[in-house]
């Protein structure tokens, strides 16, 4: 066992019930990559936020450097443009509604 406590969300357990064995030892062989140096994924943006691509999914995960420990959610790639897309269709972006009354 490395340097970091590595913990999945209790939804990333559920969903990863759901994947064949070989995908599950993908995820296995990635969670012992960060027990040992979790800063090897793509940072997105600082230090403590990075992921890990598997496919067409990814791995996000956050490093607590105090508690030398690692929490990790996977989504979908697509999940995330897919819910960007829905948010802007449903927004009401019409002047009349956003316009100032001062």
């Amino acid at each position: 066992m490395g340097n970091y406590a590595v913990f999945r969300t209790p939804i990333f357990d559920k969903k990863l019930k759901d994947f064949s064995d070989q995908f599950k030892k993908q995820v296995e062989n990635i969670e012992r990559q960060l027990e040992n140096n979790p800063y090897v994924g793509q940072p997105l943006g600082t230090k403590w936020f990075r992921e890990k691509r598997l496919g067409v999914y990814r791995m996000y995960y956050l490093i607590y450097e105090d508690l030398k420990a690692v929490y990790v959610k996977m989504q979908l790639a697509d999940e995330c443009i897919l819910s960007i897309q829905k948010s802007r269709q449903t927004a009401d972006f019409s002047p009349q509604k956003h316009k100032r009354t001062s």
